[in-house]
């Protein structure tokens, strides 16, 4: 598993991060680094946007504690809000806020890949987030959207093979520090 990039470890250590968090958060980058590999010879994106956006993008669960082991969408713009206090751009800080609404008018491609990548990491599959990657890689790639289909979930079929070990090293961290 790849370590976090610098600035998103640094973040999440002067935050004091729970260890479930920063496992999670270093799952989905992993995730990210692998989906962006493979899809970078088929869509034009800001990887390293993507990429940081995955670290960082539940960070808002420092605060909001109770939404590492339950609902909640308080820490969207609670980690947005902290991202941008440490001085992070915005253009890297909307993926705390953006992560789990890819349906919002202004949606980038980087904001799906982030999206994806949280879901994918623990084999989850979403059509409508699915469908909106399928329609970016068609029209990037000047094919009919069945064709980036099956391109896009064989990507997504090997990215969510290894979820079961993902999900018991998420789980073999505690919640909190002090535990």
């Amino acid at each position: 598993m790849r370590p976090l990039p610098d600035a998103a470890a640094v973040l999440l250590g002067q935050e004091g991060a729970p260890p479930r968090l920063v496992a999670h958060l270093r799952l989905v980058h992993d995730v990210a680094h692998g989906l962006t590999a493979l899809l970078a010879a088929r869509l034009a994106f800001d990887r390293e946007a993507v990429l940081f956006g995955a670290a960082t993008h539940d960070i808002g669960k420092v605060v909001h504690v109770a939404e590492l082991s339950g609902p909640g969408h308080a820490h969207e713009p609670t980690g947005r809000a902290l991202l941008l206090e440490h001085g992070v751009p915005e253009r890297l800080a909307r993926f705390a806020g953006t992560h789990g609404s890819w349906t919002v008018p202004g949606t980038t491609v980087e904001d799906l890949l982030v999206s994806l990548s949280d879901n994918i990491w623990k084999a989850k599959r979403l059509p409508d987030l699915e469908a909106l990657v399928v329609d970016r890689l068609a029209t990037a790639g000047g094919v009919e959207a069945w064709e980036a289909f099956m391109a896009l979930d064989d990507i997504l079929d090997e990215l969510a093979a290894d979820a079961d070990e993902r999900l018991a090293y998420q789980a073999s961290h505690p919640i909190r520090r002090d535990l």
